[in-house]
């Protein structure tokens, strides 16, 4: 217990490694999706959702593939 008589409650984050690499692969993924847009405003922001979603086009086309 701290001074105040309170309990602290303390939060370890070991998944700091996982969120960089996802963070990486979303901006490769937006370089590429905004770059196929053609430069329109709506393009590009179509293009950012896409870099959001695009590892559940990957699933479900993985998923299609195998016939589940």
């Amino acid at each position: 217990m701290d001074a105040g008589g309170r309990r602290g409650v303390r939060v370890v984050e070991k998944a700091g490694p996982w969120g960089f690499f996802f963070l990486l692969a979303y901006i490769g993924a937006a370089i590429y999706f905004v770059s196929q847009s053609g430069g329109t405003f709506w393009g590009v922001v179509l293009g950012l959702l896409q870099a959001a979603v695009w590892p559940v086009y990957l699933i479900y086309l993985a998923l299609a593939g195998l016939g589940a």
